[in-house]
């Protein structure tokens, strides 16, 4: 059966195009300021920037706590990795791998040590200075220490020295992936022996200091004025937490706000041109994904799974939402590995209703988990298309901390969704301990495999591959490749475009003096 025509696509009431932002809480533009008059006018002034400025962004998910190293959840990483927390290397919002902490690095011929030299002058905000101790202390606490997020990735990491400012890591085996782990969560240096209580305190080495944070309302981060780099171009940014998409809207037309991110693209042309407010769109490695139990009958019966999926129109799903691009697989376009899966899920009512008559579930009901503040648009289609092949669909919302507590720490759900903003983290499908609860040894070999290779091309053949395999095995649904779109006032430059979702450095953010 054909898929019903429908667009990729949904962007009628675009009228700019800039690439690439992130969608559960922001994206954002750089403004192009350019005036001139007729015939022989002389260059355009630049405005001028105020550096005393407060900038205003409106957020939707706020963190439950601000321990980077052991709470789950993108919040935090979008607000706190670059801004106050960095690692020796970091990454652009591109995925191109950059030294912050070192000046530099290399790797040895073998792709078995990697040595980073460490910046001079630098100091916490608290006042510490940073050492290589303090670098060999943070990486192998994260690598030692359970519970930390993200640890497990310098688990091959089975020597940390440093030798003057140089720092040594060795590895068991080559892993392509190391240098991109070290600009994520285990790869963050704190001050050796602080006793900060980094559930609502911060010290880290960034261009901005913790200032305040406001439970159910807002965070904000201050210029630290000892930092080692570039100095931050605004005092303060106040990140405003606006769960409710028509509520944030309503902020940013009363001027409460300079950029609202994640804004809902049915309510955008609210803000198209209003007192000069302009949109941008972005393309993001966030996958809407629909997990399906592997574990709890019936869901996880084959022929439950292959009927769930045949159910789906992917293109219906993103035109609702009014922005974004169909996905069927678990690695985004911009991800090492990517290929297009449409084949792999062709729309089939007919067989899915057969295929449910054959697992002897022709009146299945199932729950739906999904946290609140992504509305009801998804949920809505669902209950929808799954009615229409005799799935009675209950729709869970909650707040997101209960979802992380149910779903991702409890596994206990039928079918869950949220979108995963992560770059680069297919590791989960081989992972069976992942609340996906997936376990394909084959999928497992071949993403081993990747990670011990040297050779791009190889990587992004054996990604593909296990990337086929878990979509074949039905493992989850991938409702779409999200694009979120993001308004900003005039005379804002500099604020970052892409990647949002992961992290948003706001250390070049301008602000035009009025």
């Amino acid at each position: 059966m054909q898929r019903p025509n429908a667009p990729r696509r949904a962007r009628s009431f675009r009228k700019t195009s800039i690439a690439a932002i992130g969608g559960l809480a922001v994206a954002a533009l750089a403004l192009s300021a350019c005036t001139g008059g007729d015939g022989d006018a002389g260059p355009s002034k630049s405005p001028t920037v105020d550096p005393n400025a407060v900038l205003t962004v409106g957020l939707v998910l706020e963190p439950k706590s601000l321990d980077i190293r052991t709470v789950s959840g993108a919040p935090l990483e979008q607000v706190l990795i670059d801004n106050v927390y960095q690692g020796l290397v970091t990454r652009t919002p591109q995925g191109e791998i950059e030294p912050a902490l070192a000046s530099k690095y290399e790797i040895s011929s073998d792709n078995l040590t990697y040595t980073f030299t460490l910046r001079e002058g630098i100091t916490f905000h608290k006042g510490g200075e940073l050492t290589p101790s303090d670098v060999v202390s943070s990486l192998e606490y994260a690598r030692d220490t359970e519970g930390v997020v993200e640890g497990s990735t310098l688990a091959g990491a089975t020597s940390i020295v440093a030798d003057g400012n140089d720092i040594a890591v060795t590895l068991t085996k080559p892993d392509a992936n190391f240098l991109w782990n070290l600009t994520g969560r285990a790869g963050l240096i704190f001050d050796e022996g602080d006793t900060t209580a980094l559930a609502t305190d911060a010290n880290g080495t960034g261009p901005f200091t913790l200032g305040k944070w406001i439970q159910g309302d807002s965070i904000s981060l201050d210029r630290f004025d000892g930092y080692w780099g570039e100095p931050a171009k605004i005092a303060e940014a106040v990140l405003k937490y606006i769960p409710d998409f028509t509520a944030g809207v309503n902020a940013m037309l009363d001027g409460s706000l300079d950029v609202l991110t994640a804004v809902d693209p049915n309510l955008s042309s609210q803000l198209d041109g209003t007192d000069g407010i302009e949109l941008t769109f972005g393309t993001t490695t966030d996958k809407g994904t629909l997990a399906l139990t592997n574990t709890r009958a019936p869901p996880n019966d084959p022929r439950v799974l292959d009927a769930l999926r045949n159910g789906v129109v992917h293109e219906a799903i993103v035109e609702a939402l009014g922005a974004g691009n169909t996905l069927y697989g678990p690695i985004p376009p911009t991800d090492p590995g990517y290929e297009d899966l449409a084949k792999l899920v062709p729309f089939d009512p007919d067989k899915a209703k057969a295929l449910l008559k054959e697992a002897g579930q022709e009146d299945l009901e199932l729950t739906l988990t999904i946290p609140s503040f992504y509305g009801t648009t998804v949920s809505t289609v669902l209950v929808s298309m799954y009615n229409d092949i005799g799935v009675t669909l209950k729709v869970n919302a909650v707040e997101f901390n209960t979802w992380l507590e149910d779903v991702y720490t409890n596994k206990d759900y039928d079918l869950s969704f949220v979108l995963h903003v992560e770059p680069r983290d297919f590791g989960n499908w081989a992972d069976p301990e992942y609340y996906f609860n997936y376990d394909n040894p084959k999928v497992q070999q071949l993403y081993a495999e990747a990670m011990a290779s040297t050779d791009q091309a190889k990587v992004d053949a054996l990604l593909a591959e296990a990337a086929r395999i878990v979509s074949s095995d039905n493992a989850a649904d991938w409702l779409y490749n999200a694009e979120t779109v993001t308004a900003l006032r005039p005379g804002i430059t500099g604020f970052q475009v892409d990647s949002i979702n992961a992290r948003i450095n706001l250390a070049n953010v301008e602000v035009a003096s009025e």
